[in-house]
């Protein structure tokens, strides 16, 4: 950098220079031309001191006010040699207006402001004057430019202080307005801020982080911050960082995916996942092993269940003997994480954290067994090899049990609920539309973490793991092999997450609402004909509720009910147990319209799925639709059309009849 900015300087030193000599030569206005050689001299200084603290020097503006002194150097350059015109023809038609000359001043003047102040705003933090350091002219038009410089210089040169207060300015310009945040970039202050976030105090790193996140409003700027190496940055943070700047960078890391979904899988390329993963499970469940970081005294799930089992028969052997024994936490506590409910009798909750570890570490064993099995086989180099591996596993555990393990269960209950809060909402929307990144986070412990945490957590902390869920079976419903892995109807993980999302929904009164109907809805496929207690809570959601539940309530029933759900017909019938028919033809009628054509749907599925059915016909579902067929704004969707005439078909063969009895 100092030699582009010894090379940026060494024109208009040049051209001083010059000025100078044809002022000494000048025989016509003389004393204007003195003056001007005396300013050129004071800036020609300026730019010899410029050019000797070039390492210091901050090279965006350093370019800007260079570029500027150069044309105004020529300029003065032109005017002064046009005085040294020799000859009576020259001196008469060689006339400078005394105007030219006082423009030229003043603009010779600015340019010694404009070096004056980048001298100053570049000096080290030692020689730095932490008064106010003025705008220089270049800035008159646009101030804003030129505080943006100053707080970028000082993240260069200011001691670690200094550094946290520029980084909190920033955060203020960024947040404020979407163009200051893009004039941050293209000035180079990310570069900085990311060295702050690694080498800064906890306040100056925060404030680096919340600024990088304010940054990435848009793909263009994100995609700048990524080719700036920020994804390694961040994963060593979330490795070995302190918890608040950790929870910081999480809310980053969301930040840049909410707003550039294609840089998802380069965060997860530096193992982004797994870290977020950890810090939602930590003191939430036990950790899966593939995230867990393991201890020397427990070193393995399984033997941990098996060590906890001794008083009462294994889990993992499906022995219930002794179920009503209360939990004693205390076991827990040497090398893991306590169960979040603390010493109380076992819950729902936690007999099926329980059931899943012992599932995934009977896993877990036969997976080692079967190793085993093949380095026995295999001969002594397998041996080797197997030791080896097990050698860097260790180190890799080793490694992750190392800053940010430490002490972090002495971290306050505000922070921790911030952290999880932070995590699940980076996996929110690293996992939207993702199926690989959605597929590492169901095969980990991150379901049952949600679970949990939509029961025991925050607010805050249930809304972005409603959200995260809300995203994951999104992905889910079309890709049919992470749904067939991730959500098992036996899945005690599943089943943990249906549970919380069903008593969420007959609460009725929540924010998490909304989401909890989403993914409920994008699960319709994997329940069996016989569970149908998901019907009910949302067919109640279509009776007076505000427009957006009761939309989402219908959207939700009719993947049920469509006629891509195998179980199409079994759930239909259940919607009309509970009371469906009257509830969709009163939305058909004085609905909303948005409400209106999610409910004829859905009533049209039921009517071509169930068409005999005595309370569709008592609801006159028939009159109903023929109503809606000769709305325009219903049948200006192809597909609505359709299904209303298919509707009404199937309608008019088997209740014709029946039809004529019930008027």
């Amino acid at each position: 950098m100092a030699d582009k900015v010894k090379q940026i300087l060494s024109r208009p030193i040049h051209l001083a220079d010059q000025v100078v000599k044809a002022a000494d030569e000048a025989t016509l206005n003389r004393q204007d031309c003195a003056e001007l050689k005396s300013k050129t001299e004071k800036l020609a200084a300026l730019l010899r001191q410029a050019a000797r603290a070039s390492s210091d020097l901050y090279e965006r503006p350093t370019r800007r006010i260079i570029d500027d002194t150069e044309q105004v150097l020529e300029k003065v350059l032109a005017l002064v040699l046009k005085c040294r015109a020799n000859g009576l023809i020259k001196r008469v038609f060689t006339i400078n207006p005394a105007a030219a000359f006082r423009k030229m001043s003043s603009q010779l003047e600015n340019s010694i402001g404009d070096v004056s102040w980048l001298l100053r705003v570049s000096a080290s933090g030692d020689d730095r004057d932490d008064g106010y350091l003025g705008l220089p002219p270049i800035a008159a038009n646009e101030p804003i430019l030129c505080l943006i410089w100053e707080q970028i210089a000082i993240l260069y040169t200011g001691s670690l202080d200094a550094k946290s207060d520029a980084a909190a300015s920033l955060v203020s310009l960024a947040r404020d307005n979407y163009r200051y945040g893009k004039l941050i970039i293209e000035e180079g202050g990310v570069w900085p801020l990311l060295k702050l976030v690694k080498e800064g105090k906890l306040e100056g790193q925060e404030n680096a982080a919340r600024a990088i996140g304010l940054l990435g409003r848009d793909p263009e700027s994100v995609e700048h911050l990524i080719h700036t190496a920020v994804c390694s940055v961040f994963a060593k943070i979330l490795k070995e960082g302190p918890m608040k700047v950790q929870a910081v960078v999480a809310w980053a890391v969301s930040e840049l995916a909410a707003h550039y979904p294609q840089c998802q899988d380069l965060f997860a390329q530096h193992n982004i996942i797994r870290l977020l993963v950890g810090h939602l499970a930590f003191e939430t469940v036990q950790e899966h092993s593939k995230y867990a970081v393991t201890s020397n005294k427990a070193t393995s799930i399984h033997a941990v269940v098996v060590a906890n089992s001794k008083n009462s028969n294994s889990i993992a052997n499906g022995n219930n003997s002794n179920s009503n024994k209360p939990y004693d936490d205390g076991d827990y506590n040497h090398g893991h994480i306590p169960h979040p409910m603390g010493n109380k009798a076992p819950s729902r909750m936690h007999t099926v954290v329980m059931k899943t570890m012992a599932v995934r570490a009977g896993e877990k064993q036969g997976n080692l067994t079967n190793q085993n099995d093949n380095v026995k086989s295999n001969g002594s180099t397998n041996n080797n090899n197997v030791k080896q591996n097990h050698q860097l596993q260790h180190q890799q555990n080793v490694s992750l049990s190392g800053t940010a393990a430490k002490g972090r269960e002495l971290e306050d209950p505000a922070t921790k609920a911030y952290m999880k809060a932070m995590a699940a909402r980076a996996l929110w929307h690293l996992g939207a539309g993702n199926s690989p990144i959605c597929r590492s986070i169901t095969e980990s412990r991150a379901l049952l973490c949600f679970a949990v945490l939509l029961e025991k957590g925050s607010e805050e902390v249930k809304y972005n793991s409603a959200m995260a869920l809300m995203e994951i079976t999104s992905v889910a419903e079309k890709d049919t092999d992470l749904r067939r892995s991730a959500f098992k109807p036996n899945s005690p993980a599943c089943k943990a997450v249906v549970d919380q999302l069903l008593i969420i929904i007959e609460k009725e009164d929540s924010d998490l609402l909304i989401p909890c109907i989403k993914a409920i809805g994008n699960l319709a496929r994997t329940f069996r004909a016989t569970e149908t207690r998901m019907i009910a809570p949302l067919v109640k959601l279509l009776d007076e509720r505000e427009a957006e539940v009761t939309r989402e309530a219908s959207i939700a029933l009719t993947k049920f009910a469509c006629s891509d759900n195998y179980l199409h017909d079994d759930h239909s019938k259940a919607i009309i147990s509970a009371g469906g028919a009257k509830h969709l033809v009163q939305l058909v009628y004085f609905g909303e319209q948005i409400v209106q054509l999610s409910a004829v749907v859905l009533l049209c599925y039921i009517a071509m799925h169930v068409p005999d059915s005595e309370e569709l016909a008592q609801a006159e579902v028939l009159n109903v639709l023929e109503w809606a067929s000769k709305q325009s704004y219903m049948i200006q969707d192809e597909t609505i059309e359709q299904l209303l005439q298919e509707a009404q078909s199937k309608l008019k063969l088997f209740q014709s009849r029946g039809m004529k009895g019930f008027h």
